[in-house]
């Protein structure tokens, strides 16, 4: 795993989806870093960390709760997109103590379908996002390898996080791309009310990469969500 620090104030850590990278928060990263200390993470097998085998949910999970106890990170958020937001529910949910904020961003698992099928809704995907982010998109997946990518994504179709849901205790925020062509956004409403007093924040015509096709309503929300009103300003 590689990561990159920015900014100061109370930690925020962000985990890309699959076949993404920290790159993917390039138009979050000004206002998040306004209020706080942002942890980029690369993924061992994405990004910086390309040259790693790419590990499970389970595997990511434990080694961010590893990471997390050897910086000695307390009171976080914890902001996980996709595959991301897959593996911040079984760190919130393992780890409780440490997690302040979780902010679950058009996650998957609760997702039931073959690869093959999900493979099938990339392109649509592709289509409802921002056209100009595609090639970042393109990079990303070529530089991880189609062994990495296929290796994430069978074993998160595999993954369900429906039993550890209940033991989440932080304050939890649900963001969702109303155009989500990916996981759809019952989905994320599903999610939301598993999840005891989860807020969910459905931002309009955004799709998969929420963050990317509306980084100004993403960031207030997330602001809004974390330090209040003010957050936001």
């Amino acid at each position: 795993m590689h990561y990159r620090v920015l900014g100061e104030g109370p930690p925020m850590v962000l985990v890309h989806g699959l076949s993404g990278s920290s790159r993917w928060w390039r138009r979050n990263l000004r206002a998040l870093t306004r209020r706080h200390r942002v942890y980029a993470l690369d993924l061992s097998g994405y990004g910086a960390a390309r040259r790693q085998r790419a590990l499970s949910v389970r595997e990511s999970a434990a080694l961010i709760a590893d990471w997390l106890e050897a910086e000695n990170l307390q009171d976080i958020t914890l902001i996980g997109h996709s595959m991301g937001g897959h593996i911040c529910i079984r760190v919130a949910a393992g780890h409780p103590q440490r997690i302040e904020n979780l902010v679950l961003v058009c996650a998957s698992g609760l997702l039931k379908a073959s690869a093959y099928r999900t493979a099938l809704n990339l392109p649509r995907a592709l289509v409802t996002g921002r056209k100009r982010f595609v090639p970042r998109i393109l990079t990303d997946a070529l530089l991880a390898g189609p062994l990495n990518l296929w290796r994430n994504a069978s074993d998160l179709l595999k993954d369900s996080v429906q039993d550890c849901l209940p033991m989440i205790t932080s304050r939890t925020l649900v963001v969702w791309g109303e155009r989500d062509a990916l996981v759809p956004l019952p989905l994320g409403e599903l999610l939301a009310r598993s999840i005891a007093g989860a807020q969910l924040a459905v931002i309009p015509h955004a799709g998969h990469v929420v963050m990317v096709d509306a980084p100004d309503e993403f960031n207030a929300a997330v602001l809004t969500f974390v330090d209040g009103p003010q957050g936001a300003g």
